[in-house]
């Protein structure tokens, strides 16, 4: 199956060398470009892409406002696709925000050419960019740079079990699956089987979402010890 991409970036240049690189790929097809945040939304609209390369500065719109727009569609719009954030910061507020408004993931854009062929990949398979050590860093800086947000716990928790309860704070405390499974002393698939109904309950898209809803619930305060 071919996955269908658009790049949206105000430089040229990046446009131009990510394209050649992805379209070398002969399960990926780049199938259109744009050079701010309102282009790409009409881009992604008029091309039903499966991915959305999401620059996060840009002028007209900015990566985080386009990708808003992009998963959260107005009335009558059904295509939503999965949206990675291009930074060329480690972690920062924008790409919280991001992540918060429902992408994907996020990639630097001085990361590897493989490692954006797999980003690319991972996430049109539904899975989120966000490894374990890069979800480390995202609540290092959350905790940092924001107080709590509540101190009463979300009623969408109650539907969870005690166990799924348990897997979605490890997930936000930035356990891998591996590691979720031997602190619980549980099989890995058992684990990702819990990951799954925690995601089903709580109608959140991938992992990404998973650790932001554990904090914005108030499951998890920033500055917590795993």
């Amino acid at each position: 199956m071919t996955i269908r991409v658009i790049i949206v970036d105000d430089q040229a240049m990046v446009r131009a060398g990510f394209a050649a690189l992805l379209s070398a790929q002969p399960d990926i097809d780049v199938v259109g470009e744009a050079a701010d945040g309102r282009a790409g939304v009409a881009v992604s609209r008029s091309t039903h892409p499966d991915v959305v390369l999401m620059d996060v500065r840009m002028p007209e719109l900015d990566g985080l406002a386009a990708a808003r727009e992009l998963l959260t569609p107005p009335r009558g719009v059904e295509h939503r696709p999965k949206v990675l954030m291009l930074t060329t910061f480690d972690v920062d507020d924008y790409v919280y925000e991001a992540l918060r408004a429902g992408a994907s993931g996020f990639l630097l854009k001085d990361a590897p050419p493989a490692d954006l062929i797999a980003a690319v990949r991972v996430v049109a398979a539904g899975e989120a960019l966000l490894a374990p050590s890069v979800t480390r860093r995202l609540i290092a800086d959350f905790a940092a740079s924001r107080p709590a947000l509540r101190r009463d716990r979300s009623p969408r928790l109650n539907g969870l079990t005690p166990r799924e309860t348990e897997v979605l704070e490890l997930i936000a405390r930035g356990l891998s699956n591996q590691e979720i499974a031997r602190h619980l002393v549980l099989a890995e698939q058992t684990v990702k089987t819990h990951i799954g109904r925690v995601l089903a309950k709580l109608d959140l898209r991938d992992r990404a979402q998973a650790v932001v809803f554990a904090y914005e619930s108030g499951l998890v305060t920033p500055g917590e010890a795993a």
